[in-house]
């Protein structure tokens, strides 16, 4: 079984340093297991190891930037088993641009982002604090309110991760402020 393993180093140096005025985070951990057999991490234009570690970078990111909202003494875990980007990467002769043009990902409404992974939440002293394993889908992501850049490549799937983080921790994010 491949692992590719990376970890959110912000996380890590933002929740070890005890400056006044840093914002202070739990720690994130995210772990992309298996990332060849994904139903969609496909590139238009680039190498899809590029392609594929560009992107698990980006969500890498998100989760760390989410993770602020969580209390300093924790850590998150995160195992992502399955990712399916919105849209599909179909050739450009197919919708019309040539055979000259690179692929091109189409997004219709149809063709849903989608990811499933388990995460465990642990306190201060390793206690689990919360745990499951998740399937998360956004069926209307182009039909909710956009909450980032237009500019952003990921932008459905982080609306999604969003959503279900705030969901899934309202109560840890409630006693942190």
């Amino acid at each position: 079984m491949k692992i590719a393993k990376l970890t959110s180093l912000s996380a890590l140096l933002l929740a070890s340093v005890g400056l006044s005025g840093v914002l202070q985070a739990a720690q994130v951990e995210v772990t992309w297991e298996e990332p060849k057999s994904y139903r969609d991490v496909k590139p238009s234009n680039e190498s899809r190891t590029r392609f594929r570690e560009r992107t698990f970078k980006e969500l890498d990111e998100f989760f760390t930037e989410l993770a602020e909202k969580l209390p300093e003494d924790q850590k998150l875990s995160i195992t992502v088993t399955d990712l399916d980007l919105a849209g599909q990467v179909w050739p450009a002769s197919f919708v019309g641009m040539g055979q000259s043009a690179t692929d091109v990902r189409i997004i219709k409404e149809i063709d849903i982002p989608r990811m499933s992974f388990s995460y465990v939440l642990t306190g201060g002293d390793s206690t689990v604090l919360k745990s499951e394993e998740v399937k998360i889908k956004d069926m209307m992501f182009m039909n909710t309110v956009n909450r980032r850049l237009p500019s952003d490549n990921l932008v459905y799937e982080k609306n999604m991760i969003e959503d279900w983080f705030n969901d899934t921790f309202a109560k840890s994010l409630v006693a942190n402020k």
